[in-house]
């Protein structure tokens, strides 16, 4: 995940914090040393970082935190609400047109993911809010942008206006906005030209763009992964065209984050959506309080729960639940299992939003292979249906023929059918311990 060294090196200096009795100036001036430290490698801008550092060390020296019963959870109180104002305080959601259709502008430089960003917003606004929209192909420049943008529509059943390369940006926008009128759809979505790096032509045609179709609003596609380039690109974008709002794609990569902490002080304008990876449904609403959250620790059980409610059949759920009780649980279940909490998104990042999870022993460096997840899968899909019902039946040669037919070894079939027996004594453990039963060892281990 993004901030992943910021959150680190925040959590540890919370963690000397959070417990204190008593917290004096020095104790505070400390620890925003290396809060200051953690954003500035963070590429975090610094004029962002000069003034956060005041507005919280103002706040954590005041009456209120040193005087209260528990200064050290009331200074990472501070910082908590510090960091979510930050970045934008609550949530901003999309704009809806008081008359349809709403028009969407996607900006951008080359490379940022406007193409992509354009067709997951389209399938956002359609999965969560019911809408109907048409993608527009205006970026006439970039070879093959109009062919991806088709594809993509294509994809997702989705209709995409083009008058091929040979049209003018301006035109294609006027006669897009009409057939949307007449197609009767609610939103168009633009996805305009970007540069490599932004030029006076570039920002004179975006602007008769804007004349034109008029937006309700004007996004900003901008990788988290260029740092303190994206802030810069930000504020260039905003001077020009009074961007309404910023999608942050990559957000998911290796990055230090500092772009999402930086770009709505330093331009005014919220952060509307993030991209959390390359697949169409990868586009999420920027949640600050949530991800303020997530950095310093305290997990995100709000999205975790958003996405176990868009994911998992609760009727399935319920089901589960009683064959946990009853014992009944067979390697049926577990497939299936395994198939809903994939489709929640990679297993670490379901992890990440756990509270307390990172200081879990072994947690913090957890990588899930999804290879492993394969050959676990692979073996029980080996199985017969008695053997995935009843696993006591599978003798010597059952498991040489489990493991030939998965290409895996035997001891990975000895492995998982062991670790599948733990995790039952485990279920009925956790079901005794529901009856007021001694608290036992929990014996199981993940199988991957």
């Amino acid at each position: 995940m993004a901030f992943e060294g910021l959150a680190e090196r925040l959590q540890s200096t919370m963690q000397k914090i959070r417990g204190k009795g008593k917290v004096t100036e020095a104790d505070v001036k400390e620890m925003m040393r290396e809060v200051r430290l953690a954003l500035l490698e963070a590429d975090v801008n610094f004029k962002v970082v000069k003034e956060f550092i005041a507005r919280v060390k103002e706040r954590a020296i005041g009456q209120e935190v040193l005087k209260s019963l528990t200064p050290g959870q009331q200074v990472i109180k501070v910082v908590n609400e510090e960091l979510t104002a930050l970045m934008g305080g609550e949530q901003s959601k999309i704009v809806v047109a008081s008359k349809p259709p709403t028009v969407v502008m996607m900006v951008g430089l080359q490379g940022a993911g406007k193409t992509t960003t354009t067709a997951k917003l389209a399938n956002h606004l359609r999965k969560k809010h019911n809408r109907n929209p048409m993608l527009v192909a205006a970026d006439i420049y970039r070879p093959a942008a109009i062919k991806q943008l088709e594809t993509l529509g294509k994809q997702l059943n989705m209709p995409v206006f083009s008058l091929g390369d040979q049209v003018s940006p301006v035109q294609i926008a006027e006669e897009a906005i009409k057939k949307a009128k007449e197609d009767h759809n609610d939103y168009v979505i633009i996805d305009t030209a970007g540069r490599l790096h932004i030029d006076e032509e570039l920002m004179d045609e975006l602007k008769q763009v804007k004349e034109i179709a008029k937006p309700d609003e004007i996004l900003l596609v901008v990788d988290a992964m260029t740092g303190q380039d994206a802030v810069n690109v930000a504020e260039s974008f905003n001077e020009q065209l009074d961007i309404t709002g910023v999608v942050l794609t990559k957000l998911d990569g290796d990055t230090r984050g500092g772009a999402a902490l930086s770009v709505k002080s330093v331009t005014n304008t919220p952060i509307k959506f993030a991209g959390m990876g390359e697949k169409v449904d990868q586009l999420e609403p920027f949640h600050p309080e949530r991800m303020a959250s997530r950095i310093l620790g305290m997990g995100d059980v709000l999205t975790l729960i958003e996405k176990a409610q868009a994911n998992v059949d609760e009727e399935k759920a319920r089901e589960l639940e009683r064959k946990m009780r009853t014992m009944d649980f067979t390697f049926d279940d577990f497939l299936e299992q395994l198939d809903q909490v994939r489709n929640m998104g990679p297993l670490d990042e379901i992890l990440g939003m756990m509270p307390g999870m990172n200081k879990m022993k072994g947690m913090k460096n957890l990588q899930v292979d999804d290879k492993q997840i394969g050959r676990v899968e692979a073996i029980v899909r080996s199985m017969t249906k008695q053997e995935k019902q009843d696993p006591s039946v599978i003798n010597a040669s059952r498991r040489r023929r489990i493991a030939k037919g998965s290409g895996t070894s035997i001891q990975d079939v000895n492995r998982l059918l062991k670790q599948f027996e733990d995790m039952k004594k485990m279920m009925k453990q956790m079901t005794n311990m529901g009856k007021g039963k001694k608290k036992g060892k929990m014996p199981f281990k993940f199988p991957f």
